[in-house]
């Protein structure tokens, strides 16, 4: 390996002082030295420091390539730190980090908290609804936010999902002299003065969060009653097999819940709808859910953009579709997809039909009721039956 052109310097909130002699070797020896205004003075860097730009991009640091740069992170650059952001448009060889202890490892040392046992995250620029996914009774995690307003926020966006009794403390500059922890109810936050960089534990309260089975309550979507209803979801997903990492391509989305449910699993999901008002609620769903680094949709006609986008594991066809999508479809996906179609007309239960025999597959019909009033006592109302044609191509 030769000598790396770029230094990524991890650094305590307290002083350049305490900086191992590699890392303070790279940062006399640089030429450029990229970080926030705090960490150049800390170093000293004089006029061979450059602040990071607004909004953030490394593409500063990218232009400097062959000359010696030391990039200046807090605590660990590679844990939601700007390293990931810089190796991604790097080989191996061109940089070398100098990690210090992160601020999840203070914040978990001072009250005594398993790494292993809570979970991490990064919300500078990120939404608080990512969390969502995360909510689970008596959870705990730690969060690193913006500044200094977002604890405030970030406590009362804990309290509208229902979560006011969960335990808050503020850890404030961890890992300095000026270290400060306070703690506090989100439903009463009431602490004020609070000096960044600043980091969120959270202890959850009973009763928080989305089960974790497949099929969750229709209410929870936005929609306008186009939607895949919770059971036949439920069978649905089931067919689909959710793999975190693994993309869905959703095809006559309707609301998104399938690809919302499929995100929650750990995917990825493209959610294809022709309708600008269902996309509408699909994009507020995106939103409500913090999947917007997790899923996308595209308006207009499906069969003309699925092209365009990558491959997937896995394929959901809402409403059963035509004879000319699944030419498309078959023309298209590789073999090993997992390809799943629901269908509620005569037609489209002919067309299902006639695809099993061809392609073979699982050809399944769902026939479903549920208890409702009728008059003063109750009967059975039935749900439309569902044919669903499941296959791996």
């Amino acid at each position: 390996m030769g000598d790396p052109w770029l230094s990524i310097i991890g650094m305590a909130d307290d002083t350049a002082a305490q900086l191992p002699p590699a890392s303070r070797a790279a940062i006399d020896t640089a030429e450029v030295i990229f970080g926030g205004p705090r960490h150049l003075e800390l170093v000293g860097a004089g006029d061979r420091g450059t602040p990071w730009p607004l909004p953030f991009s490394v593409d500063p640091v990218l232009a400097a390539m062959g000359r010696r740069v030391v990039v200046l992170a807090s605590g660990d650059p590679f844990w939601f730190g700007v390293g990931g952001s810089l190796s991604a448009h790097l080989r191996p060889d061109e940089w070398r980090v100098y990690p210090a202890s992160s601020t999840f490892s203070h914040v978990a040392g001072a009250l005594g908290w398993r790494l292993e046992d809570i979970t991490c995250h990064g919300l500078h620029a990120a939404p608080f609804s990512q969390l969502r996914a995360v909510l689970a009774p008596h959870a705990r995690m730690i969060c690193l936010v913006r500044d200094g307003a977002a604890p405030a926020a970030l406590a009362e966006w804990l309290t509208a999902q229902g979560a006011g009794a969960a335990q808050l403390w503020l850890c404030e500059k961890m890992g300095g002299p000026d270290q400060r922890m306070r703690t506090t109810r989100a439903a009463g936050f009431d602490l004020h003065d609070v000096g960044a960089p600043v980091a969120v534990a959270v202890a959850l309260p009973d009763g928080v969060g989305l089960p974790r089975s497949s099929g969750l309550p229709d209410t929870v979507f936005a929609s306008d009653g186009q939607i895949t209803k919770q059971p036949i979801r439920a069978l649905t997903l089931s067919a689909l097999a959710p793999r975190s990492g693994e993309t869905l391509w959703d095809i006559g989305a309707g609301s998104g819940s399938i690809s919302v449910e499929w995100c929650l699993a750990g995917g990825q999901a493209v959610a294809f709808e022709q309708h600008a008002a269902r996309v509408m609620n699909i994009r507020r769903n995106i939103v409500d859910f913090g999947i917007e680094h997790r899923m996308t949709v595209v308006e207009g006609d499906s069969a003309a953009a699925l092209a365009s986008h990558p491959l997937p594991k896995a394929v959901f066809v809402g409403g059963g579709g035509t004879q000319a999508l699944y030419d498309t479809l078959f023309s298209l996906l590789p073999n090993g997809t997992r390809l799943v179609a629901n269908g509620v007309t005569l037609e489209t239960e002919a067309l299902l039909t006639r695809l099993h025999a061809d392609h073979g597959g699982t050809l399944l019909r769902i026939e479903l009721a549920r208890a409702a009033p009728l008059g003063r006592l109750r009967g059975w109302q039935s749900y439309r039956p569902v044919v669903q044609w499941t296959v791996t191509l």
